[in-house]
């Protein structure tokens, strides 16, 4: 009988139907983009003295990036006050997105993304809002949407009483990439 639960468990937890959907095989980057309807925005110059990314060796280290949206406005708001956690989650799919774009513009093709290493997110909220990880899904998701098994990565996802002009997230990451 305990065999019989523990394989019962072992199913249910190997199913999990909350995984986003992941990258074909054989299907580049930027062809799952287009399926997706994701077009990349233009990359704007940083608002500081920094840069949007640096390479060094076979690694990408992605600046903090908000969610920019493609007329140049950003979302902003503070999750557990004025936006909800569907709100926060498409906020950070569109870092996600902007993301996307820096690595389009420092790389010239996505396909030499090997694997998104590291992601830290940042979620502008209240004292006692808990549910930073699932903000932070919204980028994660769609990492492993256009990459695959490429885009699962280490993270945390850590709460923050303020963020820059008052956006609800912030993600900086690392990507190895193939090099020429």
């Amino acid at each position: 009988m305990k065999k019989l639960i523990f394989l019962s468990f072992l199913f249910l937890a190997c199913n999990n139907t909350t995984t986003p959907p992941t990258a074909l095989p054989g299907i580049s980057p930027e062809a799952r983009l287009k399926t997706l309807g994701i077009s990349l925005p233009e990359v704007p110059q940083p608002v500081a003295n920094y840069v949007s990314a640096v390479q060094t060796g076979n690694l990408i280290f992605l600046s903090g990036t908000g969610p920019r949206q493609s007329d140049g406005t950003y979302i902003v708001g503070k999750l557990g006050y004025d936006l909800t956690l569907e709100q926060g989650y498409a906020a950070a799919r569109q870092t996600a997105i902007n993301h996307l774009a820096i690595l389009k513009a420092t790389l010239g093709d996505l396909n030499r993304v090997k694997r998104v290493v590291k992601v830290l997110g940042m979620v502008n909220s209240t004292a006692n809002f808990k549910e930073q990880p699932k903000v932070i899904n919204g980028y994660s998701d769609l990492m492993v949407e256009v990459f695959g098994p490429r885009g699962k990565h280490a993270r945390s996802a850590v709460g923050m009483a303020s963020l820059p002009i008052g956006i609800p997230v912030e993600v900086e990451a690392i990507i190895e990439i193939e090099t020429p």
